[in-house]
């Protein structure tokens, strides 16, 4: 069976996890606990370079690592059954246009191992990191929703049913408000996120539901 290499909390897993649930496409979860660093191990390394998960195994084609790429992969390999990425050319450029300016511009400036740098290696306080992780979500989410106001979305980002937009769209709104960033200018954005997050597809998804979930801490 396929196998799907993943942290509950990441986004990047995130979103493979929308795209296989929607497709339907049975797979085993291999946790991999990027907290403490098993994403460096050499065993995973050989399947994801990159050192990041995810990574999809146990594929005839042996392993694929980055999120996109594996979406599109999927996508390819099942096209009849929910299609994620659109193909005429203005609506699928559209889509691209939100899933990226997420995947290539939000997320990278925030997610782990950046944030563990500035407070590791330049020694920012938490409420910098707070500060550093608010700006860029505040700066990425004012141009999505303007992206999403030009494809005129409603309860998905592009047209009326889930896309690629959406799979990535649903992880990072999902980290900015588990950071507690304000979400209240982006009226589009929370539509969507609410709409897709009562899913099923999306549900089971979630990082909550994951076998490799950790509760948060409790004081």
């Amino acid at each position: 069976m396929t196998k799907l290499y993943s942290f509950f909390n990441s986004s990047a897993s995130y979103r493979v996890r929308i795209a296989l649930a929607l497709k339907g496409v049975p797979y085993e979860t291999e946790g991999i606990n990027i907290r403490v660093g098993e994403q460096n191990e050499p065993d995973f390394c050989k399947l994801n370079p990159m050192g990041l998960v995810p990574a999809l195994a146990d594929i005839p084609e042996g392993s694929i690592g980055q999120s996109l790429a594996i979406i599109d992969y999927l996508d390819r390999k099942y096209p009849a059954v929910a299609p994620l990425i659109p193909e005429p050319a203005a609506q699928r450029a559209l889509v691209l246009e939100i899933a990226y300016g997420i995947a290539c511009d939000i997320h990278p400036v925030n997610n782990m191992r950046i944030l563990k740098y500035l407070s590791k290696d330049l020694q920012l306080s938490e409420e910098q990191k707070q500060a550093w992780y608010a700006h860029w979500i505040a700066t990425g989410l004012q141009s999505i929703e303007a992206l999403l106001e030009k494809a005129g979305s409603g309860n998905f980002c592009v047209g009326d049913t889930p896309s690629l937009a959406d799979c990535c769209l649903v992880p990072q709104l999902a980290n900015a408000i588990r950071m507690k960033c304000d979400m209240s200018a982006y009226p589009r954005c929370m539509k969507v996120y609410e709409h897709c997050t009562s899913m099923p597809a999306f549900k089971a998804a979630a990082p909550e539901n994951q076998p490799d979930y950790i509760a948060p801490a409790t004081a």
